[in-house]
């Protein structure tokens, strides 16, 4: 480390361990909506959490949008988004789906050349609800006072609390507590969203619904660990839709409608799979033969390669494998995106190219509108994505965290609350088949299971990145408002 960096990081420190509490940035803002404009204000701020004492211990950083002009602002809908990670600002969503403005990408969601471009969103919620993202602590320009007390917030129950905190905060201070109420979350914000609504309500704050995009409640379900084979059948789904994509599957499956293809091998996956994988050793040759010739068959895989590699196959080793002969990987966000790759060298894939490609517009675009839009001026460094956060979590239940039981808690105390759970078919991060089976062991009470709805896309993780899936995105949302609104 050089004098100069240093010197930076010490002033960096003695600045965090003096913060004081700030207004918000209030701007006014225009956006035509077909016939319609939208006139809205921009408040952008840090809202600060505090020790008993009235001691600022860590700022959260957001940016609200009000629409004006439209009734009481206190009665509006009000919906608090964020992103995931752990350890993510909730840019993706703020520029990428929700807010008034969007990066702009090709239509597929793939990377254009720079200078990148913000344009107007068509497909804003902002006509419907009023909206909060939120950058939990260490993201964004997220800081906690000290840097041995962010630890505190780097844990599944630090982070649902101080979200929590921030929520109650922000409802007192823009007087909100009689707005309808959501929560919408992406990737480990999914399980925050289930988390913080089962904390709430034991405070008394009850929300109308909550939007999931692209789901994990139970960790189980996506860790390939030792002893775990759930993840095994629960992935082959997305591997089957990757390579029905990339045109790898055999002629008869690759001439099918992709629905039609996945009912196939998810009954496959649920039924037989499942069975070999508990019995692991104790198959028949003839039965081992089988699997793996089906296993062939629905990931485009070569069976010598997936007999070396037992029965189970890793998702870093499909990225890898699918497309081997080409040089090619693809995406873990995405899998419909491909990289290129050293393929005789790795194992695992040299990036993920679906997130190499959201990367440098993202960062680009919401530092510029941020401080020339929004005229919120700091040199702190936003921290789009934060390795520091995510290599420090802790999750209680050690391997596999689960916050599904939180969510079944909220709905049992909230029987009004609706749930939205979107999946991307090719999201190879937070499966739609993992998500399905979570759903089906939450023990949700048979009278509110007409609470959840479900909504399928053709993208990844970040569906939202395809035009046509924001699209029908919006329209889903747009339904379920309606729904969760109904007298």
């Amino acid at each position: 480390m050089t004098d100069k960096t240093q010197a930076d990081a010490a002033s960096e420190q003695t600045d965090a361990a003096k913060l004081e509490e700030s207004a918000p940035v209030i701007t006014q803002h225009k956006l035509k909506l077909g016939k319609t404009e939208l006139k809205y204000s921009t408040h952008v701020g840090l809202m600060p959490l505090k020790n008993d004492q009235g001691e600022i211990e860590a700022e959260m950083f957001y940016t609200a949008y009000t629409l004006d002009g439209k009734g009481k602002p206190g009665k509006r809908p009000l919906t608090f988004v964020f992103n995931g990670g752990p350890g993510s600002s909730s840019v993706w969503l703020h520029l990428g789906a929700l807010g008034p403005k969007r990066v702009k990408m090709h239509d597929e969601g793939w990377m254009p050349a720079p200078p990148y471009k913000l344009v107007d969103n068509p497909h804003t919620w902002l006509d419907q609800t009023d909206l909060v993202f939120i950058d939990p602590v260490g993201t964004g320009f997220s800081r906690a006072a000290k840097p041995d007390g962010a630890q505190k917030y780097w844990s599944l129950q630090g982070d649902i609390e101080s979200v929590g905190t921030f929520i109650r905060m922000f409802l007192t201070r823009y007087e909100r507590w009689a707005s309808p109420l959501f929560l919408a979350g992406e990737s480990y914000g999914t399980t925050r969203a289930a988390g913080v609504a089962g904390h709430l309500i034991e405070k008394g704050i009850a929300f109308n619904g909550l939007i999931l995009i692209s789901t994990v409640l139970n960790f189980q379900t996506l860790r390939f660990t030792h002893g775990n084979e759930l993840p095994y059948a629960l992935y082959l789904p997305t591997y089957t839709a990757t390579a029905w994509y990339h045109g790898k599957l055999p002629d008869d499956l690759a001439a099918k409608p992709l629905r039609d293809v996945l009912d196939e091998v998810e009954a496959w996956a649920e039924n037989e799979y499942t069975v070999a994988l508990m019995k692991g050793d104790k198959l028949s040759a003839d039965e081992r033969a089988e699997v793996i010739t089906r296993l062939a068959r629905y990931t485009g895989l070569n069976p010598q390669f997936i007999d070396n590699g037992g029965l189970g196959i890793n998702i870093m080793l499909f990225c890898k494998e699918l497309l081997r002969d080409q040089k090619r990987s693809v995406g873990r966000l995405d899998s419909r995106f491909k990289g290129i790759d050293a393929a005789a060298v790795t194992m695992t894939f040299d990036h993920d190219p679906s997130y190499s490609a959201i990367m440098p517009p993202y960062t680009a675009m919401f530092n510029d509108y941020i401080r020339r839009d929004l005229k919120y001026q700091t040199d702190r460094e936003y921290e789009i994505l934060s390795f520091e956060v995510f290599s420090k979590w802790e999750y209680q239940r050690g391997e596999f965290p689960d916050t599904s039981e939180a969510m079944r808690k909220a709905l049992a105390q909230n029987p009004y609350m609706q749930l939205l759970i979107c999946t991307g078919y090719y999201d190879l991060a937070t499966p739609h088949f993992a998500t399905q089976y979570t759903l089906n062991h939450t023990r949700i009470d048979p009278e509110l299971r007409g609470n959840i709805h479900t909504a399928d896309y053709s993208a990844g993780h970040m569906f939202y990145l395809d035009v046509k899936s924001l699209a029908k995105f919006k329209d889903d949302v747009s339904a379920f408002f309606g729904v969760a609104l109904k007298d």
